[in-house]
């Protein structure tokens, strides 16, 4: 039976991005109509179940405790609900078709997948390091046994021939700030541990950053290296719009979404996760995640592929495969590899203010909007870093930074509101156009 990843090569084989939402609802009715108008979406989707914040650090005790009051959660909360509740969420909107994949955040993943499995949902995603670092204080050791276990209770469906499939995380680290190389090099990591405990189905993910033409750059290379690196693994990859503060005007908004779509397109991408015009302000509407996936299907359509391959040899790919190489000499298991790495600093998330995280390192965005290295703390790029290298980021330099895709957007707005203004003002015989008017019919009438 085709699964998740077979449904997205399939359409990636048809030259079609595959769009999909972030959405999750607590009320099974509600999660239902969410799916089927995903389903129904005017472009080519899979369907998402995204789990509540409680179901995620395991305090289903509170999830059940919402439930019970009526108090509405921020997700599906799956381990809560029946499983037979989630099988009628399901019925006649699920399948080979319109596959559905279960979106948490989750170190604890246990009770997550064991819920997802038992309603007959086979694809997921998250990754030991990548739903540990950001999220929590749950100990990096812990959360990798932890993911450990779930692949490898994953990989035993395939003995009763179902094919699941696991997406990384680890190209989203934070959101944001995270220079491209370590979001390459620890999506290709995660892949391998997936890889390791007996998955042979994963997508590995990239957030949309900065800097187009630096995004470009960043997904050629995290494709070469899974060329290189999995080359008896089915794997896709899977952009996400801008994870980071987003545009406040409904124009930027879609405009940063349709750069999402333009980068898959250019670079191969065969799915996009998209972000919605309510992204800055609130829970989006069903209505609204529906409006996204038509957009970026719609601007998917309208951009046209590269006529040739760009080279992936880049900056990017180097420093990436520095890293990857580092954490592979480290040790023959993944997970022993990833700790060590972590230990030693290889791996060293700018801004992670996770206990496993030393948290030397430092990042900056430049005057071109390429997010660079402020300072690498023991990472191993001697040689391949200098541009900005031990450069100071001060507060207000970070708050900039963290602001800085949604004041670029939102700016673009402004201004054309601005210029369709005086525009108006000129056709109406205005101050910007003074002299142009005819018939004697003045403003003051």
């Amino acid at each position: 039976m085709i699964g998740f990843g077979g449904f997205v090569r399939q359409a990636a084989r048809r030259g079609t991005l595959v769009v999909q939402p972030r959405m999750g609802f607590s009320a099974p009715e509600r999660m239902r109509a969410g799916l089927l108008a995903t389903r129904r979406a005017p472009a080519t989707t899979v369907g998402t179940i995204t789990v509540d914040s409680y179901t995620r650090i395991g305090h289903l005790d509170r999830a059940h405790a919402a439930l019970r009051d009526g108090e509405p959660l921020n997700g599906y909360p799956i381990a809560t609900h029946p499983t037979e509740v989630t099988r009628e969420v399901l019925a006649g909107i699920a399948g080979p078709d319109f596959p559905v994949q279960v979106r948490h955040g989750s170190a604890v993943p246990r009770d997550i997948v064991l819920a997802s499995i038992a309603a007959g949902l086979h694809a997921t995603e998250g990754g030991p390091v990548s739903y540990c670092l950001p999220y929590g204080r749950t100990p990096l050791h812990q959360s990798v046994h932890n993911w450990a276990t779930v692949c490898e209770k994953l990989a035993e469906l395939r003995d009763v021939g179902i094919e699941p499939h696991l997406e990384t995380f680890g190209g989203c680290m934070l959101g944001q700030l995270c220079p491209p190389s370590q979001l390459v090099a620890l999506s290709v990591c995660e892949a391998l541990f997936f890889a390791q405990h007996g998955l042979c189905d994963i997508s590995v993910s990239y957030a949309q950053q900065t800097n187009h033409e630096q995004d470009r750059e960043a997904v050629l290379a995290l494709r070469r290296l899974c060329a290189e690196l999995l080359p008896h693994v089915n794997w896709h990859v899977v952009i996400y719009a801008y994870m980071g503060m987003y545009p406040a005007t409904d124009g930027g908004a879609r405009r940063l979404l349709g750069r999402a779509a333009e980068l898959a397109v250019e670079t191969g991408a065969e799915r996009l996760i998209v972000k919605t015009v309510a992204e800055s302000r609130r829970i989006p509407t069903i209505e609204e995640n529906v409006a996204a996936l038509a957009h970026a299907g719609e601007v998917a359509a309208l951009t046209r592929p590269p006529t040739r391959a760009p080279a992936a040899d880049s900056q990017i790919y180097a420093e990436a495969r520095a890293l990857v190489e580092a954490v592979l000499d480290g040790a023959s298991d993944l997970g022993e590899a990833l700790l060590l790495a972590f230990k030693q600093g290889h791996l060293d998330i700018p801004y992670c203010v996770h206990p496993d995280n030393q948290g030397r390192t430092r990042s900056f965005i430049d005057d071109t909007g390429r997010l660079r290295w402020a300072d690498t703390g023991s990472l191993p790029l001697a040689g391949l870093v200098t541009t900005g290298s031990s450069r100071p980021v001060t507060s207000s330099d970070l708050l900039a930074a963290l602001s800085y895709v949604q004041r670029t957007y939102d700016d673009e707005e402004d201004h054309e509101v601005l210029t369709s203004a005086a525009r108006g003002r000129d056709l109406a015989g205005g101050p910007a156009g003074l002299g142009r008017r005819t018939g004697g019919a003045g403003v003051g009438r």
